[in-house]
């Protein structure tokens, strides 16, 4: 058996080959031709491998191989796959090429990739260059990504292309900075979530702010199995590009993924009224201003009946949506927010009033600083739970201080989610929260508030205000600390002594 193509060598070689678009185009616009890329060479590369398959099982009869390939996942025209691009690497008009090439896969995959690469142009002159330039560097991309051979028969395994993908997402985001945040979720708080939600095989699982979909293919795999659905809504159109074609890397086909604004034209819909799902996670874009206050009051499927949040604050219009497409009996919801949500008044309050005495608030969870891609602030999870039962007690849990350095960014460790994980399961469990070791750390890390504590604190959510991290100083011996201090003033008149004796050697 030849040497097998592992996860490592792909993502070397792709990053690479990112070099022909840095310092010319943007990170956050590069991504989507990297990317892009690497889905066309998959997809033919697996085309190739089937019709060789084929040609050996068929010897070579010509009908039956061309019947057999019309079962496969993708269809894919000579005209539209990489090596057509390839051996056409020198064509003054390689831009349109591989613009036409795209729209020609998608035209022979309708029902799976319809408009996936309608907002990625090949020959887009402001991003790629004058005419010369962007077919040198459109050439070079081509003869990268001519290296790798992505036959499922020469990889080291199913996963690699998708977790490929996925690592090459997290690269672009540490990259792009800022305008990370839009399209990708720190894989580790993607894996936590996804953990707390704790999702069931035959679950609807959806994210209605989904991004790249890394968060939404985070809580399949904690399925453990094929059996469920997936379910999303982007408003940018190149970042639901990248979830499609995510989706498909990942060999998640039946996934929908859905195109527009989520709080004003929600897309996920059967007959008239919001779909409805066991469990909906997100992380939405904190504070969200403008975000359409003005047209919620009339929102045809009345969500924001618990009150409308501020026009320059979405986080509760996120968090509204969220709870009404849940089912009402066993729906289980995980969210990303800012520490503001947990204490602004006014009308976030009033809602954050009736989401607690509707008995939905399950945790609320501090996560550590710098943490997310575009802001240093700490963020919070909220899990909302219908099927809370006869429990009305909020887990409240300060994880601030549980993380690994990082240069650029603070990350959560397998211990760290393992111990958040831990203590909400035995929260839900009623159980008493134990460390390791069997120590009670309720204290200082977790606490078990009832309702009529939260009433109490007018329903502040404030974490410092349930949780007890102050560590008392150590008592000061007032005795010793004023014999060092006499000590220390003996040593420097002695040492003044010295260096006046030694000036007047030098004669000053």
């Amino acid at each position: 058996m030849g040497h097998k193509i592992t996860q490592k060598e792909i993502n070397q070689t792709v990053w690479k080959a990112c070099d022909t678009f840095r310092g010319v185009v943007d990170p956050s616009q590069y991504k989507d031709y990297v990317l892009t890329m690497l889905f066309v060479k998959y997809v033919s590369d697996v085309w190739k491998d089937k019709r060789d398959l084929y040609t050996e099982k068929y010897n070579g009869d010509e009908q039956r191989i061309v019947r057999a390939l019309r079962n496969e996942r993708f269809q894919v025209p000579d005209n539209c796959t990489f090596e057509y691009l390839f051996d056409n690497r020198n064509a003054a008009n390689l831009g349109e090429l591989i613009n036409t090439a795209l729209e020609g896969m998608e035209d022979a995959n309708r029902s799976k990739l319809d408009r996936v690469f309608r907002n990625i142009d090949f020959n887009s002159e402001s991003n790629l260059g004058r005419t010369g330039d962007r077919n040198r560097r459109l050439k070079n991309l081509l003869v990268d990504f001519a290296n790798l051979d992505l036959q499922p028969s020469h990889l080291e395994g199913n996963d690699i292309i998708g977790d490929s993908y996925e690592y090459l997402i997290a690269m672009f985001a540490d990259s792009a900075g800022k305008k990370a945040g839009e399209f990708y979720t720190p894989s580790e708080v993607s894996t936590l979530l996804a953990k707390l939600v704790q999702p069931q095989a035959g679950d609807r699982i959806c994210d209605p702010s989904c991004g790249s979909g890394s968060l939404l293919i985070k809580a399949s795999k904690e399925v453990g199995s094929n059996n469920f659905s997936l379910y999303g809504q982007e408003i940018n159109g190149s970042t639901w590009a990248l979830a499609r074609m995510n989706m498909f890397l990942h060999e998640i086909d039946n996934a929908t993924i859905e195109w527009g604004d989520t709080l004003n034209n929600p897309r996920l819909i059967e007959g008239d009224s919001l779909m409805k799902f066991n469990v909906v996670v997100a992380n939405p874009p904190f504070s969200l201003d403008k975000w359409g206050a003005d047209n919620a009051t009339a929102d045809q499927y009345n969500r924001f009946h618990r009150g409308v949040p501020p026009k320059s604050k979405g986080d509760y219009a996120f968090i509204s949506h969220m709870i009404e497409t849940t089912y009402e009996d066993t729906g289980r919801m995980g969210v990303i927010m800012p520490h503001g949500a947990l204490f602004r008044g006014s009308s976030e309050g009033k809602i954050r009033e009736q989401l607690i005495n509707e008995n939905l608030l399950e945790a609320v969870i501090g996560l550590p600083s710098n943490l997310f891609f575009g802001t240093g602030i700490p963020a919070c999870i909220l899990i909302y739970n219908r099927a809370k039962g006869s429990n009305k007690d909020v887990l409240f849990l300060d994880a601030s201080n549980a993380y690994e350095a990082g240069k650029n960014q603070n990350r959560l460790r397998p211990q760290d989610i393992e111990k958040i994980l831990n203590t909400y399961i035995a929260f839900k469990n009623g159980e008493t929260v134990t460390g390791d070791e069997g120590e009670v750390i309720e204290d200082k890390y977790a606490y078990r508030a009832t309702i009529k504590e939260i009433k109490e604190n007018d329903y502040n959510l404030n974490i410092p205000r349930y949780v007890d991290t102050f560590e008392e100083e150590e008592p000061v011996d007032i005795a010793e600390t004023q014999q060092k201090i006499t000590t220390l003033k003996q040593e420097l008149t002695q040492v003044e002594s010295k260096m006046e004796a030694y000036l007047k050697e030098l004669g000053f």
